[in-house]
Parts: C-alpha cells; structure tokens; sequence
C-alpha cells in the first residue's frame, strides 16, 4: 500500500455517490481526500489544479466512466492507463478535423524546464503495479455521438481504447505539479451509443472502484 497522502478526484456528483460506499475503507486508512474535480475537460483541470493546491498530495487518482472504444474492452470492465490523447482541440470537425500537433502547435512547451506534449501526455502513474504499457485513453470535448465519431477518433488516435472527458486536463495539471497520477475508468458503455438503456454506469463505476483499491493496496 502506498503510504502517501492521496488525493482522489471524481468528474460528478453522481460518480462520487456510486463510488464512495466502494472506496470509503480506502480514504479511512489512507486518510485520502476524495473530490468532485468536475465534468469536462475545461472545468476538471481547472478544479483539479485547486484541490491539488488544497490539499498539497503526494499523488491523484482520477476515478470515474468511459466509453469503450475497442471491443475487448467491454461494459462493466475497469482499466488503467499509461497515456492520455486529446481529440477536439485544434480546427475543424469531423473527418476534416486537424489536431493541435497536426497543425504544428504544442500544447504546452515550457523553455526553463523543457517539458513539452501535444496531443499525447505520459502519465507518471501514483501506484507502482501500473505498467508502462498500459493502453491508451482518449479525452474529448464531446462524446462520441455515432460510429463515424468513433471512426474518426480511432484514425487519430489509432491505440486509444476508450474515451472519456477529463483525464488529458487532470494530467496536464498533475504534470505541472509534479505529481503522479493514475487514471481508472470503469467501462460504462460503448462509445458512440448514446442509447443509455444499453448503459451500465452502477457496474462500471463498482470495476473501477474495484480496480483503485486493487492496485493501492499492493
């Protein structure tokens, strides 16, 4: 078990709700704090940089849904991840959309301290059992709507396995404070279904429960 102080972020109320009873034996031993970080990628970097600055911990663990966008990876299942793409940042939409890295931009170069990302960021992940070759997830600014969303996600973003809406900004912001981060989504859906009667959020979120308690407690 790691020994550091741990701070665990949740896109939404609803998530923490369905979560918390799953993760409550984990923040009593650890004295974790668990938060709200907010939905979205504009909003969840933003609060996370502020609870990170709150509470001063010595690592984060993103918690929270996505949608599956490999077929191995199936509903009800929970995944870690070792790198985070961004899709729906840069110019245009659909199959003519161009990423900030292929318009030639990055998304963060700083000159002092030579870090730099574009449309990929490696995560440094808070629990040691994480491997490095963990696959990859992709955060967007919308979910995918259809097939063709998935389509055109997957021609960018070829190894991404699923999607979700927070994680590149909670990255961004654990990168920044230099701190590590593990990613745990549990699979509530297939990406580009929007017919939630085919979704399973209560079993996603208890794998992926599941799964953050696994891995810290080793």
């Amino acid at each position: 078990m790691i020994a550091e102080r741990l701070l665990i972020l949740v896109p939404t109320e609803y998530e923490l709700k369905h979560l918390k009873p799953h993760l409550a034996r984990l923040v009593a031993d650890m004295s974790a704090v668990i938060a709200v970080c907010g939905f979205g990628p504009i909003t969840s970097g933003i609060c996370a940089t502020r609870l990170i600055n709150l509470h001063t911990p010595d690592s984060v663990v993103l918690v929270g849904i996505a949608g599956s966008l490999h077929p191995d990876l199936r509903i009800g299942m929970a995944s870690g991840f070792s790198s985070i793409g961004c899709y729906g940042i840069g110019a245009g939409s659909g199959s003519e959309f161009q990423t900030a890295a292929e318009l030639g931009w990055n998304q963060w170069a700083d000159s002092d301290s030579l870090q730099t990302f574009d449309d990929t960021i490696q995560i440094r992940n808070t629990f040691e059992d994480a491997v490095a070759d963990a696959p990859m997830l992709l955060t967007v600014c919308a979910a995918s709507a259809n097939a063709a969303d998935v389509s055109d996600r997957l021609y960018r973003f070829p190894h991404a396995v699923a999607e979700d809406m927070e994680s590149f900004s909670v990255a961004v912001a654990c990168r920044m404070a230099d701190i590590p981060l593990t990613v745990i989504r549990g699979i509530s859906n297939m990406a580009g279904d929007r017919n939630k009667a085919n979704w399973d959020v209560a079993t996603a979120l208890k794998a992926a429960a599941g799964l953050t308690v696994a891995r810290a407690m080793q």
